[in-house]
C-alpha cells in the first residue's frame, strides 16, 4: 500500500510540474505555481524558511520522501528504470568521495556566485532545461496543429505559437543531461541521485536520523535477497542485514518484494544504527558519463525559415546586437540579485509570451535568463515572469510598477539609421511607450534623426524590435547592471 501511495503522489506531482514548465499561456500558474516553490534549491535561494523547514522536517520524519515523490528528476529516473532496467539490482558501496566532493563543489559555487555550475547540478533546474528545450517544442508543435484545425472550424481556443531555438549551448546541455540521466537510470536506477545530485546528498545527511524508515527483522529474514534485487538505490545489503539510509529514497520496493514480512517501514529513531556496507559485499561499479560528444547539427537548424515580404525580397531575421551589459528582466533589480538567486530552471523563459527571455550564452551566467528583442519586446502590461519565478530572482511587480522600472537605455547607431539617408521613418518614435524618443533636426546635416531621452527610456525594447533596419537594428538597448525607477 505504501508503494502504491508513493507512486500515485509522485506521478501527480511530476505531471503537475512538467505541465507548469510546458505551459506558455500562464493559465496553470494559478493552480500549480506552488509546485515550483516547494522544490529544495528554489526554496533555499528564495530564503523561504517555511518550505525549507518543512522539507527538513519531512526528511527527519520519513526519510528522503522528497527525492522519491516531489523531485521531478527523481521521479523521471524511476520511470526510466522501471521501463528499461531489466537486470536485478545489487548492493554497492557508497562513493563518499564523489558524493561529498560534488556537494562541496556545489556549496562553493553558491558562495562564489558561480550560478552556472549551480544550475548545472541542481535537479529541478536540470528538469526545467530538459522540458523547456526538448519537450516544449514538441508540445508547441501539437498546439499549432490544433490551432490550425480550430481556426478552420472558426474556433480560437488555441492560438499559434512560434517554435524557435532560444540558446544553442543550453539546448546542448539539456540533451547531454537527458542522455546522462537516462543511461545512469537504465544501468543503475538511482545512481545519479546518490553520486551526483547535491540535493540528494544534503537530504541524505539528514535522512540518516529519520524517525520512520525501512527496518529488517533478522529473525524473519530468510536471506532470499529479493529485497536487494529490487533496491534501485543499491543501498540494501541483504547479506549483513543493513541499509544505508543516506542513500535510501523510500521507494518501498524492498518492502513490497519481501514475502516473509521481514521488512517494514516503522518507527526506528534511537535504535542501534545499522552498519554500512560490509567489506564482503560486491564492490559494484558506478556508471557515470563524464564526456558525451553530441552531434546535433541538424537539431540546431533555424526554427523558422526566412519570411518573404510582399513576394519582393527576403526579409532578414534580426541578429542580436553586441551589448556591453546584459539586460536582465524587470523585477530582478539588476545583475547582483538575478545572478545570486536564479537556478536557471527556464520557467520564466518557457512562460514569456513575448519571446523576450532566453538563456544566457555567457559562460559565467550560462543558462540564466536575459532579455533580447529580436523576436518581441517587453510589453508594459506583461508581468508573467515575476509571477512564476520560484526563487526571488525576479520579484513580483504590478503593471503600474513595471512602467517605471528602468532595465536599460536605448542607443542609436547613426551609421545604420535610414533617417541618415534622408528617408522618413520615425518608427521608433511612434512605438516608444514611454515617449522617450523624438525626431530632432541635426544642424550639421539638416535632416531629422531620432534622439533618445535617456532619463525617460526604460529599456523595454519596443524601438529595437520594431526598427525596420536589418539584420542589426539601428537602435538597440544597453542593459543596466542595477535597475532603478524613472
Amino acid at each position: 500500500m505504501l508503494k502504491k501511495i508513493r507512486i500515485v503522489l509522485a506521478v501527480l506531482l511530476w505531471l503537475g510540474i512538467t505541465a507548469l514548465l510546458l505551459d506558455f499561456t500562464g493559465v496553470l500558474h494559478g493552480w500549480l505555481g506552488w509546485m515550483a516553490k516547494i522544490q529544495f534549491l528554489p526554496a533555499v535561494l528564495a530564503l523561504n524558511l517555511g518550505i525549507i523547514l518543512g522539507l527538513v522536517i519531512l526528511t527527519l520524519v520519513g526519510g528522503r520522501l522528497y527525492c522519491s515523490i516531489i523531485c521531478p528528476l527523481g521521479v523521471f529516473q524511476d520511470g526510466v528504470a522501471h521501463l528499461f532496467h531489466k537486470r536485478p539490482y545489487r548492493f554497492k558501496k557508497e562513493l563518499k568521495w564523489l558524493r561529498y566532493g560534488v556537494l562541496g563543489l556545489f556549496i562553493l559555487a553558491i558562495i562564489l556566485g558561480i550560478n552556472s555550475l549551480v544550475a548545472l547540478l541542481a535537479p529541478y533546474s536540470a528538469w526545467g532545461r530538459i522540458v523547456q528545450n526538448l519537450f516544449q517544442p514538441v508540445y508547441l508543435w501539437f498546439n499549432n496543429i490544433f490551432a490550425a484545425m480550430a481556426e478552420r472550424a472558426g474556433n480560437y481556443a488555441f492560438y499559434n505559437k512560434e517554435i524557435w531555438l532560444r540558446s544553442l549551448p543550453t539546448f546542448i546541455i539539456a540533451v547531454v543531461t537527458l542522455i546522462v540521466i537516462v543511461v545512469m537510470a537504465c544501468r543503475g536506477g538511482r545512481d545519479y541521485c546518490n553520486t551526483v545530485c547535491p540535493v540528494g546528498t544534503t537530504l541524505g545527511l539528514i535522512s540518516r536520523f529519520a524517525m520512520f524508515r525501512p527496518v529488517i527483522d533478522t529473525e524473519k529474514c530468510k536471506n532470499c535477497r529479493k529485497c536487494a534485487r529490487k533496491c534501485k538505490a543499491s543501498c540494501l545489503d541483504a547479506v549483513n542485514h543493513s541499509i544505508d539510509y543516506s542513500r535510501c529514497v523510500n521507494c518501498f520496493n524492498c518492502i513490497d518484494s519481501c514475502e516473509f514480512d521481514a521488512l517494514n517501514y516503522q518507527f526506528a529513531w534511537g535504535k542501534k544504527k545499522e552498519a554500512e556496507a560490509g567489506s564482503k559485499a560486491d564492490k559494484g561499479r558506478r556508471a557515470f558519463l563524464t564526456g558525451t560528444a553530441i552531434a546535433i547539427g541538424s537539431a540546431a537548424a533555424k526554427a523558422q525559415e526566412k519570411k518573404v515580404d510582399g513576394g519582393l525580397a527576403a526579409v532578414l531575421d534580426k541578429k542580436v546586437p553586441k551589448r556591453e551589459t546584459a539586460i536582465t528582466p524587470p523585477g530582478s533589480n539588476g545583475h547582483k540579485n538575478m545572478y545570486s538567486h536564479c537556478t536557471g530552471c527556464q520557467l520564466c523563459v518557457a512562460q514569456c509570451p513575448n519571446n523576450v527571455l532566453r538563456p544566457s550564452t555567457d559562460l559565467e551566467h550560462l543558462m540564466q535568463p536575459e532579455s533580447s528583442y529580436e523576436r518581441g519586446w517587453c510589453r508594459p502590461e506583461c508581468t508573467r515572469c515575476s509571477q512564476v519565478c520560484p526563487t526571488g530572482a525576479i520579484r513580483p511587480f504590478s503593471k503600474e510598477e513595471k512602467s517605471t522600472i528602468k532595465i536599460g537605455t536605448a542607443t542609436i547607431r547613426r551609421d545604420l539609421c535610414i533617417a541618415e539617408n534622408g528617408e522618413s521613418c520615425g518608427n521608433c518614435v511612434r512605438r516608444c511607450p514611454s515617449g522617450a524618443i523624438q525626431m530632432v533636426k541635426d544642424e550639421a546635416s539638416d535632416i531629422f534623426i531620432p534622439s533618445v531621452d535617456k532619463e525617460r527610456c526604460i529599456g523595454c525594447g519596443a524601438c529595437e524590435f520594431l526598427c525596420p533596419t536589418r539584420p542589426i537594428s539601428a537602435i538597440f538597448v544597453e542593459g543596466l547592471s542595477e535597475h532603478r525607477n524613472v
